[in-house]
Formats: C-alpha cells, sequence, structure tokens
C-alpha cells in the first residue's frame, strides 16, 4: 500500500531526463533488463519496464508499488499480455505519474512540473518505442477519478500522433466505454484496435 507523503505542489521532483541519466546507478537490480525511472522508490514514477526491441506500452492512470524484480499482480499481468502478443518486453507507463495504490488518494488537482515531465518520459518511451509504438489503453473506470486526467490524456495523444503510435485495448469495456485494466484479463487475451481520439470525444 502507498499513500503520497505529501502533496506533489511539496516535494523536490528529479526531472525525467536527469532521472534517466541516472537510472541503473542505484543497485538493487539488472539495470541490462530493466528499465526504471527514476531507479529508487519515490511518491511518483515515470517508467517501469523491461528492455527490448519490440516493446508494448502499456497505459495505466497512476503507478502504485512495483518495482523491477517485485511486480505486483497488474504489472505481472501486462507482462504476460505482452509476452502473448508477440511483444519482446513491456513498458507500464501512466496518465499521471503520482504514487497511490488507491487513485482516490491522488492530488485533487495536477501538478504542472510532475506532469511536464511525465510527458517528457512519454516522449522518450514513444521515439524508443519503434516506427509505429504499440500502446494498450489500459487505465479502466479509474480515469473519472481526477477531471485533470482528461486533459493529461489528451496532451498524450497529441505525441502519440506525432510518432504514430498504434492504439490498442485488451478484454471487454467497461458500460461506460472505457478500456478495461489488466488485473483481471484472461491470460490469453489479446489485443483489439482502438481509437483513442474518438474515445476521448464520446467517453471523457
Amino acid at each position: 500500500m502507498h499513500i503520497p507523503s505529501a502533496p506533489v505542489a511539496e516535494l523536490e521532483l528529479l526531472g525525467f531526463e536527469e532521472a534517466l541519466a541516472r537510472s541503473g546507478q542505484s543497485g538493487g537490480y539488472d539495470a541490462g533488463r530493466w528499465l526504471y525511472v527514476p531507479d529508487f522508490y519515490a511518491d511518483y514514477r515515470y517508467i517501469l519496464g523491461t528492455r527490448g526491441e519490440r516493446p508494448l506500452i502499456c497505459i495505466g492512470i497512476n503507478p502504485s508499488t512495483a518495482a523491477p524484480d517485485d511486480l505486483d499482480n497488474t504489472l505481472k499481468s501486462v507482462e504476460r499480455i505482452a509476452l502473448g502478443n508477440g511483444f519482446d518486453s513491456f513498458i507500464m507507463f501512466n496518465v499521471y505519474a503520482q504514487r497511490a495504490t488507491r487513485p482516490e488518494d491522488m492530488d485533487r488537482e495536477v501538478d504542472p512540473r510532475l506532469h511536464r515531465e511525465n510527458m517528457a518520459a512519454f516522449e522518450y518511451v514513444l521515439a524508443h518505442g519503434g516506427p509505429a509504438p504499440a500502446v494498450w489503453a489500459a487505465w479502466g473506470n479509474l480515469i473519472e477519478t481526477r477531471g485533470y486526467l482528461k486533459d493529461c490524456l489528451q496532451d498524450m495523444l497529441a505525441l502519440g500522433r506525432r510518432y504514430g503510435a498504434v492504439w490498442y485495448t485488451a478484454g471487454a469495456r467497461s458500460k461506460r466505454g472505457h478500456p478495461h485494466h489488466p488485473l483481471y484479463l484472461r491470460k490469453d487475451s489479446g489485443l483489439d484496435p482502438f481509437d483513442a481520439a474518438a474515445y476521448c470525444e464520446r467517453c471523457l
């Protein structure tokens, strides 16, 4: 369980570029296998995933307690679905980077610094995701937790268009049209095309 220690505005944030440059220096995990930014446990996380040539980029709402070699059940499912659909690795990214096991514990207002650095992280992931990065929308109904998440997602869509991202979902969508969360997917779940822009207009 992770409950934020303070509002993001009160935290001293390590920017994405600096955190990426330091990644792998803290020790305690195989930096040749894992991409973990920042590479220490904090109230925020930009990226957690495995290294490969063809990653599946999974988009959740916000990070929880997972870390290299200590994946929670959601991340175990993400890795399983990625490998089961022909990808050699996965990257867990989130609409907002504030770590909280319960999204209801996230800040009520967006912190512009954290969002800006999170978008820098997303651009990095897209740039290293191949000519048509595969992005799996997997935030479930949790997208409704905070009003600012829609705006964050719109910024992600704009970046995705620049990099030719191809969006997918897995499993049935909710009654409100939101993509399925990874936690309760069947082991053999496949990926289906997802019109993320139309979803934002219709459901958010």
